[in-house]
């Protein structure tokens, strides 16, 4: 059942039709029937679904709106807001979780009735999940429940199909990312490595639990009988919603024990007698207004008491508070508190007592914020007559240069990451100390580091191994180098004779190709229907590997939403950068899920060729009028790019030529790729000493 209030944006029309923004601007203008807004403001507006709907679909733009866009569509344009709307979503999917049959009886009466009769039910499952009202973060709102009801049904449904838990991800993932700014996100592939470092617990505590990504990576890793996980956020909305999301991933009977709390962790700690085996966080980082003033004489700061600048080692100490004795914690941490000088004295006495176990670099990119590569802080609280430890592991995973170089883009796929983490951690865990692993891990003596700095910042213990190897190494890339010129200069195309006048061919779009059924296109946000398929360890090929021509090097960000899978001979195109690549996939690709901001065109071989198809898509001038520009940026409306009609024979003509000249360009970037490696190789070498100048 759908609601006929439920109001779109463009944004929201352009994913039901699988097309970009432009497109559908285009449509407002070109076409008197469009519907007219009903809603929002004059820059942004709004309309209502079922009008854009029926257009798109008398157009023929659109067959028929799948079920889990429809439900996205009714929480997005929700009039109490998409918070309100997932708070609601989220009670009823457990209800549903829980007791389905309840549902079904509820769900037979009319909307009002349903209105009428949903709190008690959802009070009932929430203070059974929960604890009773007053003492839990998950409260239904008292008003806005009816307009709430059409969107609940849908819900409902879509879980007949995925499931209630897999429902609420996608719904909640898709809010997340229509508002990355709203929200610090820990994505799934650090927050299940700093799960795997935390180990196996009964008990776990999240003080900054934000959507509850930590929570959830512990409760997949290692689901303890009898798990407690707890929860805390300044945000109540976030609280409440980490919670759900938590309970739906569990049994109703004999499941972890989920309890969240809203309110400001430092200021006013709700779980103040915890004692847990495991925390786990993704704090605030740079906050001066954290307390330190009202908070000097804490029994938390066993280990000092934390500088106005220091609020991330405020978070250090809170999370040791709250374990049991040689319980773990694991902490997000910005690279400078390793190394800021007003800092020194509690990390010098993190060390000295044996709490501070390891400090981990990750590769910049792979938190936010993407510009610094963040370290990961693994503690362990000491117990009572237990020796400290007399090293301290640090790994270094962002490409051997000092913190803060890189820019993420030549990172070291995510797997390989977390594989190097836990190879060192692991053995380090066991016996407290590791052979070393140059420019990756090192058991530093912690007599080593209490210096006037005390600088635990990996890179600076851990100097990088020989560039490339050593001089053979060197050697053996000057000869695949000089391999690859003399193969570079064997591809140089020729230049063909020129026409006697320019080709006047009859035109056509991908647009009027996908409709006629010559191509299917898709997009990563609208994977649905014959492209898709299972993700599960599947890598993401990403628009910056497109426009490098290198592997797909992307990790899976989480959620349950289905992948889009390329296969080989698909057509991939970046929608941002004005088309200046288009890339075939060829076998060595195939498999590898499309990653946002690309679109991918899946040709019929039997009527289009798809190197005639990318060799056209990257003309200049088709591009150019197939983009649209704002200040800062261009972005390409993949379904106003044209190509001539011509017979598949010709089409195959054009085809080997740009095939060849797609050849000779990844020459050229292999070559560009080894003289970069031999050229910073060569000057390392010489000024670290390894190479001599003769």
């Amino acid at each position: 059942m759908q609601d006929n209030a439920t109001e779109v944006t463009a944004a929201g029309i352009a994913r039901l039709a699988g097309v970009g923004r432009a497109a559908v601007s285009n449509w407002r203008r070109r076409h008197p029937d469009f519907p007219k807004p009903v809603g929002g403001t004059e820059t942004s507006p709004s309309f209502a679904l079922t009008d854009v709907e029926t257009w798109l679909r008398e157009q023929g733009k659109l067959a028929e709106v799948p079920l889990r866009e429809r439900v996205w569509q009714q929480l997005a344009g929700h009039p109490a807001g998409p918070g309100i709307a997932l708070l609601h979503t989220g009670c009823a999917l457990l209800l549903v979780h829980d007791r389905p049959t309840d549902w079904l009886e509820l769900a037979a009466v009319s909307d009002e009735h349903l209105a009428q009769r949903l709190p008690a039910a959802l009070d009932d499952v929430l203070n059974r999940r929960f604890g009773p009202r007053g003492e839990r973060a998950v409260s239904l709102p008292d008003t806005g429940l009816l307009s709430s009801v059409p969107l609940l049904r849908g819900a409902a449904e879509l879980a007949a199909e995925l499931g209630a838990r897999q429902t609420y991800e996608f719904l909640l993932g898709r809010h997340l990312d229509a508002n990355p700014r709203q929200y610090t996100l820990t994505p799934a592939g650090p927050a299940q490595l700093m799960a795997a470092l935390a180990g196996p617990a009964r008990t776990v505590l999240d003080p900054a639990c934000g959507t509850g990504a930590l929570l959830r990576a512990v409760r997949d890793l290692s689901p303890e009988p009898d798990q407690r996980l707890y929860g805390q956020d300044s945000a109540p909305d976030l609280a409440a919603l980490t919670a759900l999301r938590l309970a739906l991933g569990t049994p109703a009977a004999g499941g972890a024990t989920v309890r969240t709390a809203a309110g400001d962790t430092l200021r006013a700690d709700a779980f103040p007698d915890v004692r847990a085996d495991a925390v786990l966080a993704h704090p605030p980082f740079n906050e001066r207004n954290w307390g330190h003033d009202e908070l000097a004489y804490d029994a938390r700061w066993e280990y000092g008491f934390p500088a106005r600048t220091e609020s991330e080692l405020a978070w250090i100490q809170h999370a040791l508070a709250r374990l049991r004795d040689g319980g773990t914690a694991v902490l997000l941490m910005p690279p400078a508190a390793a190394s800021r000088r007003s800092g020194r004295r509690i990390r010098a006495d993190l060390l000295r007592r044996g709490a501070l176990r390891a400090v981990i670099a990750l590769p910049a990119g792979s938190v936010p914020p993407n510009n610094i590569p963040l370290h990961l802080w693994v503690l362990r609280r000491p117990g009572a007559g237990t020796p400290p430890a007399p090293e301290l592991l640090l790994v270094e995973t962002t490409g051997g240069g000092p913190a803060g170089s890189g820019d993420g883009r030549d990172r070291l796929p995510w797997e390989q990451v977390q594989r190097a983490v836990l190879d060192a951690w692991r053995p380090f865990d066991r016996d407290g100390t590791i052979e070393e692993l140059p420019g990756v891990a090192r058991s530093v003596p912690v007599i080593e580091l209490l210096d006037d700095e005390v600088d635990l910042a990996p890179a600076r213990r851990l100097p990088p191994p020989a560039a490339g190897g050593g001089a053979e190494e060197l050697a053996a890339v000057r000869t695949r180098l000089g391999d690859t010129l003399r193969l570079t200069a064997d591809r140089a195309p020729d230049t063909p004779p020129a026409a006697q006048s320019p080709a006047r061919w009859p035109q056509t779009t991908v647009g009027e190709l996908a409709r006629a059924g010559a191509l299917l296109l898709r997009t990563a946000a609208a994977a649905s229907g014959p492209a898709t398929g299972g993700s599960a360890g599947a890598p993401v090929l990403t628009d910056h590997d497109v426009l490098a021509g290198t592997a797909p090097s992307g990790s899976p960000q989480g959620g349950d939403e289905e992948a889009v899978l390329v296969e080989a001979g698909d057509v991939v195109v970046p929608l941002a950068g004005g088309g200046a690549v288009v890339r075939v996939v060829d076998e060595a690709t195939a498999g590898a899920a499309l990653g946002r901001g690309l679109t991918l065109l899946r040709p019929d071989r039997a009527a289009l060729d798809p190197w005639f198809l990318a060799g056209f898509l990257r003309g200049t001038a088709n591009n150019r009028q197939a983009s649209s520009f704002a200040s800062t940026a261009t972005r390409l409306d993949v379904r106003r790019l044209q190509l001539p009609r011509l017979p598949l024979a010709d089409q195959r003509r054009y085809g080997e030529r740009f095939r060849a000249l797609a050849g000779f360009e990844d020459a050229l970037r292999q070559a560009a790729r080894l003289g970069e490696q031999l050229v910073r190789g060569l000057h390392d070498g010489l000024t670290d000493g390894t190479l001599g100048p003769e």
